[in-house]
């Protein structure tokens, strides 16, 4: 493990919390090539194994890796730009203050290319390595949300050969590695920014096979498929990974597997746009059912639900179904239905539909339409206020 004499983040000034820019010193229009360089060195300078007892630099690499996984997705990124961190709610964005801090680079690996720089789980194979994880995404409808759903996973992942039990030789016997003397990894460079990767001859183990085993070729893993039942709870988020611990790889001879990473993908509803636990549905009505009242069927995720029009509704005005929205994912309740009306002006009318419009347009009187009277009184103000020039006359 590389470990610095001092804490490199010690007396650093901690970015605005709401701006990911900010926390990994890009500008706005920032390339995504720019935002994956700066995350990553934003990483390798504030890594808790450079900072080690530091809860200051611990809370910045975590604040990088939110920035990164907000502003490396491009949906994600344009919400953000648009309405700000309120815009990503049910967007799935991780609350890092939670997750450990080898996970945040099997999140991102693709980012380091070969695993932690530091020495960690994946940096140099000294040792019994556990399996990498794996990740596997399950489709939702939004009804599978409100009640939660039981899944089954078919995926294909590594597992011992049981022909020479993980070793790779068909005797069960290996070899110390010449290429890197048995260490398993070699180095490159000096100072602090030493380069330390897998012997490529040995793959890391320190040891190869001279007798590689029929059944595996030497490999000491063989891929199976596998058929894995995952439950997801109500109310999981767009987005959101579901870990399912030990079903992934298997890691080497005495190690634990790799873990299971379910992403969660929710389809789009017909009806209903998602809002955290609340649903949004557009209603159209007609302006008769705006100025009298009526009462109409909406859509629920339960079926359909009678809701009253009140006499002088707007288009655009909003009311709620109490509760028949989705359920938080930890239990503290449910959101609500929010049904937007909107009048609908018919474009084409018979001669009595206009006639009696007409009629009707007879009998408006002042205090009937409250908003327009309003408005044209401040009309007639506003036009009858002398001009700049009448009040200067030259």
């Amino acid at each position: 493990m590389l470990c610095s004499a001092g804490s490199v983040a010690e007396g650093l000034p901690m970015p605005d919390d709401d701006d990911y820019y900010a926390s990994l010193g890009v500008a706005r229009g920032a390339s995504a090539d720019a935002i994956k360089k700066a995350y990553r060195q934003c990483a390798i300078k504030y890594h808790p194994d450079r900072n080690p007892g530091n809860a200051e630099a611990e809370a910045r690499f975590k604040k990088c890796a939110e920035a990164y996984e907000v502003l490396s997705d491009a949906d994600k990124r344009q919400r953000y730009d648009q309405f700000g961190k309120e815009g990503l709610r049910g967007a799935g964005v991780h609350d890092f203050s939670h997750v450990d801090v080898r996970d945040i680079f099997s999140m991102f690996e693709d980012v380091f290319g070969f695993g932690d720089l530091f020495g960690g789980r994946r940096g140099g194979r000294r040792g019994a390595q556990p399996g990498q994880s794996l990740r596997c995404f399950i489709d939702l409808t939004l009804k599978e949300v409100l009640s939660g759903s039981a899944k089954t996973v078919r995926l294909s992942r590594q597992e011992l050969c049981e022909a020479c039990g993980g070793s790779g030789s068909a005797s069960g016997r290996r070899q110390t590695c010449r290429t890197c003397g048995g260490r398993g990894r070699l180095q490159h460079g000096g100072g602090f920014f030493r380069l330390v990767r897998d012997c490529p001859q040995c793959g890391g183990t320190g040891t190869i096979v001279a007798d590689p085993c029929p059944t595996c070729g030497g490999r000491r893993f063989v891929t199976r498929k596998r058929t894995i039942d995952v439950q997801i709870p109500p109310g999981i988020e767009d987005g959101q990974r579901i870990r399912y611990a030990g079903q992934g790889n298997a890691g080497d001879p005495g190690a634990p597997r790799g873990d299971l990473f379910a992403v969660v993908r929710v389809q789009p509803h017909a009806f209903f746009d998602r809002h955290g636990g609340d649903l949004l549905c557009m209603l159209p009505i007609s302006f008769t059912q705006a100025a009298l009242g009526a009462k109409v069927e909406v859509p629920t995720l339960e079926g359909k639900e009678e809701m009253e029009i009140t006499r002088g509704t707007q288009s655009g005005d909003l009311y709620r179904l109490d509760g028949k929205g989705l359920p938080d994912v930890r239990g503290r309740g449910r959101g609500d239905i929010l049904v937007q009306v909107v009048a609908e002006i018919p474009k084409k009318l018979t001669r009595r539909q206009k006639d009696l419009l007409r009629e009707f347009a007879e009998t408006e009187k002042k205090g009937v339409l409250p908003q327009r009277e309003s408005f044209l009184e401040r009309l007639a103000g506003y036009f009858s206020q002398p001009s700049e020039k009448d009040k200067n006359p030259s």
